[in-house]
């Protein structure tokens, strides 16, 4: 190994080790280390992605720490364009979620919308309490839509809490099909399929959980065109 390569694996080693205190020169450290183990692995890595961002996926995902999208479908930066907001939701008059959206699909012409929910979704807990009334309540309003549609016997379980996530996950896909930018897609024939899926961080899986929705002869989707996953 080269006198370089021992020394930025001497400081990815010395970056990657926990740090607790609140001293934001740690990132800086971290970032010069990560930037230093990409270009020894791959010299060009970072000229490459100057000039290219040309991801065929879409990810609507939760703002949650434990959930980093590409890092769970290891893929590199430029691979795959990333939405995230508490819970996972597709809400259309969003400006920060419909521009976001618009240029996923009219700009950088992705073929893969993705929902992705996951367990343990501490927005998708907050919707099954009591209403808050502010920002985050007013934020959860269609969470709470869908688990009032599927209301607890007694107190809520994990297992309640578990099926709200999948529930949510099919709700913004269904929101998905009656996007009007998703739908001006569909009549320009663009090829754009809705997925959802649920990540599990107990174990670092992803799983379907409703099948895939897509422009078809027939006419364009409607929201009961999305089908639990077999």
């Amino acid at each position: 190994m080269t006198d370089f390569g021992e020394k930025s694996a001497d400081a990815m080693h010395a970056a990657t080790k926990r740090d607790n205190s609140d001293d934001l020169t740690a990132l800086f450290t971290r970032n010069r280390a990560w930037a230093q183990s990409k270009t020894l692995a791959d010299p060009s890595f970072f000229s490459r992605l100057v000039d290219q961002q040309r991801p065929s996926y879409f990810w609507i995902g939760c703002s949650d720490s434990r959930v980093p999208a590409t890092e769970i479908v290891n893929l590199d930066p430029g691979e795959m364009f990333v939405h995230r907001n508490v819970a996972n939701l597709a809400i259309e008059d969003d400006p920060n979620f419909a521009s976001a959206l618009q240029f996923a699909i009219d700009v950088l012409r992705v073929r893969h919308v993705i929902v992705v929910g996951h367990y343990g979704c501490g927005g998708v807990q907050a919707a099954m309490a009591p209403d808050t009334h502010d920002a985050i309540g007013d934020w959860l309003a269609p969470v709470r839509a869908v688990h009032h549609q599927h209301p607890c016997e007694a107190a809520p379980t994990q297992a309640d809490a578990d099926a709200l996530c999948e529930r949510n996950v099919v709700a913004q896909v269904k929101a998905l099909t009656s996007n009007r930018i998703v739908r001006a897609a569909w009549e320009a024939q663009a090829d754009v399929t809705l997925h959802g899926w649920i990540y599990a961080i107990s174990d670092g899986l992803l799983r379907t959980v409703c099948e895939p929705v897509s422009r078809h002869a027939e006419g364009l989707p409607r929201h009961d065109n999305v089908k639990p996953a077999r």
